[in-house]
């Protein structure tokens, strides 16, 4: 009897992987590399081996990793959960992943890459890895240090933000080759899927699951559960957005429902096994030719994260107020990345707008990096020691002044909880109003302008100048959040200002950028300069 193809494959894709993770566990290396090693042994870019007959199934696995992955995500999503991490949290993950989105684009873009490639290549390296830092962590007993728990926190906002990046990056992919009313159909579609997921997610499934919740028992549940996120999947994918996000909003759904407890328990196997078998497929796409024809690329990139990661968690722990220990010790913890980076590249190339190279070169820096990671943790403490015995009086007194081994506690209380909530608000709604001006502007003001001027300069200065103005009201309402309560925090304690004014700066960031953005767009100036021209009126 002939066997079909696809479970012959699943065979050698289960075997190989539990043989090499058990091996992997033995030498207390991360599971997660494990299966991207056996994925490569079982490839057909390994010919010692067996491999996979239906090379082709190799992105039906991903994909169905990836839908397993984001589903069990969305399980652990809740708002409960961000409210327990604290401001520190949200300060120290904008700080991080907004510089290496910019680092990671600049990158690429000194490597003469493609626009894409440099932009999906900023979103991988924006995140450090839950997997690999957790595993750490427990190896060297650490998790119920004040460091880790800030660490593991911030983590959690990053998968959060992570999940709305890859909304982002889904809109710029679908919408890049379109112009017009076509782009505005494509952010219409996704408004309407998010006020979809709303609607499901606070009335309609919590109210049938919870009708329904005696006639279930786990095997029930569970095809419920898996039906219902297959279902999502279909309708993300019939809008045009990617089968992740769609996994997402299921799992985050059935995460506000009464049988959520149950859901997250019987789904895991399920995750577990899948997400396996999706790191497995992710050791299938390396390529030994293209690592070393791009060698250098990958020796760079591997830099960058190591040390942008480490830099900017650091300055990102002290600027949310914590002390000079916590800083290092927590910054020496995210120097990689991980399985994000792998959804983000998985996501570019479902969408087809990433290069092949890019794939096997960010596995490649993920798996160096995260051999690394345990050697960076096992001496954070030695670094902080010598970092407090050299450091210049005046910074030290600086830092001891404005931090506090407390701030981990004082930040999670309801006044930085509401002032967080507000910030956030506030920043994202104007955020898509000074696009939308932004947009509309250099769209249709633009060429209106220049046809009732002869002078395209005159056009265009008028132009910027009209689209600034607009623009302002967002700006001010953008930075009018509570000051009674910004006094209030900053009043407090002095652990609290550092963190406030890293907050009101990422919103000067921001608006310099879509000001600046305008400025590009009309007057064709380099963008670096413009940015620090921006600075000037929205000061």
């Amino acid at each position: 009897m002939h066997l079909d193809y696809l479970i012959s494959d699943l065979a050698l894709i289960l075997i190989v992987a539990a043989i090499v993770t058990l091996l992997f566990k033995k030498i207390n290396q991360p599971v997660v590399l494990g299966y991207i090693v056996a994925g490569f042994l079982i490839s057909p870019n390994f010919v010692y081996l067996p491999t996979v007959v239906a090379a082709e199934d190799i992105h039906v696995w991903a994909n169905i990793g990836v839908v397993f992955l984001m589903f069990g995500l969305g399980l652990e999503f809740s708002f409960k959960k961000i409210a327990t991490v604290g401001g520190s949290a949200f300060v120290i993950a904008l700080t991080v992943m907004s510089a290496m989105l910019l680092i990671g684009a600049g990158v690429g873009s000194l490597l003469g890459w493609g626009k894409m490639d440099c932009i999906f290549l900023g979103g991988m390296l924006s995140m450090s890895s839950t997997m690999i830092i957790l595993k750490a962590y427990e190896e060297y007993n650490l998790k119920k240090e004040k460091f880790a728990q800030i660490v593991l926190g911030t983590l959690v906002i990053e998968d959060i933000a992570g999940i709305f990046m890859m909304i982002i990056l889904t809109t710029i992919s679908v919408s890049r080759n379109v112009s017009g009313l076509d782009m505005v159909s494509e952010i219409g579609m996704l408004l309407i899927y998010l006020a979809i997921w709303l609607v499901l997610g606070i009335y309609l499934v919590p109210t049938i699951l919870k009708k329904i919740s005696g006639l279930l028992n786990d095997e029930m549940a569970l095809v419920v559960a898996v039906g219902f996120c297959m279902g999502m999947v279909v309708i993300a994918n019939l809008i045009g957005f990617s089968s992740a996000l769609g996994a997402f909003m299921a799992g985050s759904i059935l995460a506000g429902t009464v049988q959520a407890v149950r859901i997250e328990r019987i789904v895991k196997p399920i995750k577990d096994l899948f997400g396996a078998i999706f790191f497995v497929s992710v050791g299938m796409l390396i390529v030994p030719e293209l690592l070393i024809e791009y060698i250098w690329p990958i020796i760079i990139i591997t830099i960058v994260t190591i040390v942008g990661q480490m830099t900017f968690s650091t300055i990102g722990i002290l600027l949310s107020g914590q002390s000079l220990n916590i800083a290092i010790r927590g910054g020496f913890s995210m120097v990689q990345i991980g399985e994000f980076s792998f959804i983000v590249a998985t996501l570019g190339m479902s969408l087809g707008v990433i290069s092949d190279f890019l794939y096997p070169i960010i596995v490649c820096v993920s798996v160096i990096t995260s051999f690394t990671t345990p050697i960076f943790i096992k001496n954070s403490e030695k670094v902080y020691k010598l970092v407090d015995d050299k450091m210049p009086d005046g910074l030290w007194v600086f830092i001891r002044k404005n931090t506090s081994e407390n701030q981990s506690n004082s930040d999670k209380d309801k006044d930085w909880l509401i002032y967080i909530r507000k910030v956030l608000l506030r920043t994202g709604l104007c955020s898509i109003m000074m696009f939308i001006i932004y947009w509309g502007g250099t769209r249709y003001l633009e060429p209106v302008m220049q046809e009732m001027f002869e002078s395209v300069k005159t056009a265009s200065v008028l132009t910027a100048v009209i689209l600034c103005i607009l623009m302002a009201p967002c700006v001010n309402f953008m930075h009018g959040t509570n000051r009674e309560l910004f006094t209030k925090l900053w009043l407090r304690g002095r652990s609290n200002r550092l963190p406030l004014l890293t907050l009101k700066t990422i919103r000067i960031l921001i608006a310099a950028c879509f000001v600046a953005l305008v400025l590009r767009e009309v007057l064709h100036i380099p963008f670096v300069f413009l940015v620090l021209i921006s600075f000037v009126p929205i000061m």
